[in-house]
């Protein structure tokens, strides 16, 4: 593995150990902002993986779904959760209305734990 790939998995894992803590203290918007970013890290580090970088969020989201989701390599649900977690960061960062469930908060939390145990296990078959 890309010593970057791995350097964005860690940040990845520190993402998401963050918004379970933010989650613990009732910091639901600022939670889903770090799973959210997790989901990304992870993202970005897969496509580390082929030599692919964007600087776009929604370059990022769709280089994903065309390298690894439509060639079968990651589970569609993947996808579907990192544009949903997209969407509620959106709403979480830049509305401030949005109100939130703490059960919701912690159901992304633990997609973004599977999530990166999957891009693990698919980089250390990829070897």
């Amino acid at each position: 593995m890309k010593e970057e790939s791995s350097l964005l998995l860690l940040r990845a894992e520190e993402a998401i150990e963050s918004a379970d803590l933010l989650l613990e203290e009732g910091y639901l918007a600022d939670s889903i902002s770090r799973a959210y970013y997790a989901m990304f890290y992870i993202v970005e580090a897969l496509l580390n993986e082929k030599g692919l970088e964007f600087s776009k969020h929604g370059n990022v989201h769709g280089a994903f779904g065309e390298h690894f989701i439509k060639t079968g390599i990651f589970d569609r649900k993947y996808h579907k959760w990192l544009l949903e977690a997209f969407n509620r960061r959106i709403a979480s960062d830049y509305d401030a209305a949005a109100r939130f469930q703490s059960s919701s908060v912690k159901t992304m939390i633990d997609q973004a734990w599977e999530f990166l145990q999957a891009a693990k296990d698919y980089l250390d078959s990829a070897k």
